[in-house]
């Protein structure tokens, strides 16, 4: 979660030479940089690719623009007048610059190491380009209750865009994919299935069609119990679990046959080794690793000290040595 980030001294030079954050993830060569930083400290077994969940709206032709000290700001779409400026992200620079950076760390990459690429969900992007900024979202969850057709129009433009920037993805070199719906969790009732489940099940089709055996990941933060909905109505193979969520309850919830991704806290990364250890092994002893991938359950820190991540991939990596015979 968040592998490339401002932890890293390595990744703040970088970005510190690239300029603006739009610039380091539209620049092929330095995205893909930042992007095998993290496989250089540590022994992980996938990169994720460096970019951002608005990299869809940026190519439908939707100003943004990351603001220091406040962060995204787009341009507002709140009406059907509004769409009518939106284009297709297909051939678009920002989709291009992407597929790049990915074919540049799959060369880079061991075999064994596997590259993910991603997208951010419907519901989540929506909320960003209704808001005009990160935000409380009412705004945008008014208008899921009120549904105008604009909105429902806004939500299939993304859901398109989302599956070719994902095939896209898959043709430059990414083995996985995952869909990020950091707002899912915030749906109540029938908004969660109409707007996170179906949305994400509909770009799961799509990408299926032309890429039947991709693996597909699904974080709705948020969601809780209704993992398991995430899970049996999008057609993935894993969800992701947030920390706030345990990792025991999420088991009880979801089919044996479904893979689980995360859940350690970031913060227990702030804290002491003993402490660390100790959680990253109650996650571990809690499911059958051949189910778990171990991940946070959301972003690393920012001034996480670099090597509290080596104490997790040492402590998971020392566990299954010696369950290798169980």
């Amino acid at each position: 979660m968040r592998q490339a980030g401002r932890y890293l001294p390595e990744y703040r030079k970088v970005r510190g030479e690239a300029g603006s954050f739009l610039d380091l993830c539209y620049s092929p060569e330095l995205a893909s940089e930042v992007t095998l930083q993290p496989l250089r400290r540590y022994d992980l077994d996938a990169a994720i690719i460096f970019a951002d969940i608005l990299v869809v709206p940026h190519a439908m032709g939707n100003g943004l623009a990351f603001v220091d000290g406040e962060g995204p700001v787009l341009e507002t779409v709140r009406s059907g007048a509004d769409l009518e400026r939106l284009v297709a992200g297909t051939g678009s620079k920002q989709f291009a610059a992407v597929g790049q950076s990915i074919a540049r760390v799959r060369s880079e990459l061991d075999k064994s190491v596997s590259l993910i690429g991603f997208c951010g969900a419907p519901w989540t992007v929506a909320s960003y380009m209704i808001e005009g900024k990160g935000s409380d979202r009412k705004l945008a969850l008014q208008c899921a209750q009120d549904r105008p057709k604009w909105f429902s129009d806004l939500i299939e433009l993304l859901v398109e865009n989302s599956i070719a920037y994902l095939c896209m993805q898959v043709e430059a070199g990414a083995d996985a994919l995952q869909i990020f719906d950091s707002w899912g969790g915030e749906l109540p009732g029938e908004l969660f299935d109409d707007l996170s489940v179906r949305p994400i099940q509909r770009i799961v089709v799509g990408v299926k069609a032309r890429f039947p055996s991709v693996p597909v990941i699904v974080f709705a933060k948020g969601a809780g119990e209704r993992h398991a909905s995430i899970f049996s109505g999008t057609g993935c193979q894993a969800v992701g679990i947030e920390a706030e969520f345990s990792l025991e309850a999420a088991v009880r919830a979801l089919p044996g046959h479904a893979i689980l991704q995360g859940n350690l806290d970031p913060e227990a990364l702030l804290g002491e080794k003993d402490a660390l250890q100790a959680a990253v092994l109650q996650i571990l002893r809690g499911i059958p690793r051949k189910r778990h991938i171990f991940n946070l359950g959301h972003g690393i820190k920012q001034f996480t000290d670099p090597e509290m991540l080596s104490v997790v991939v040492e402590t998971i990596r020392e566990f299954d040595r010696g369950h290798a015979h169980v």
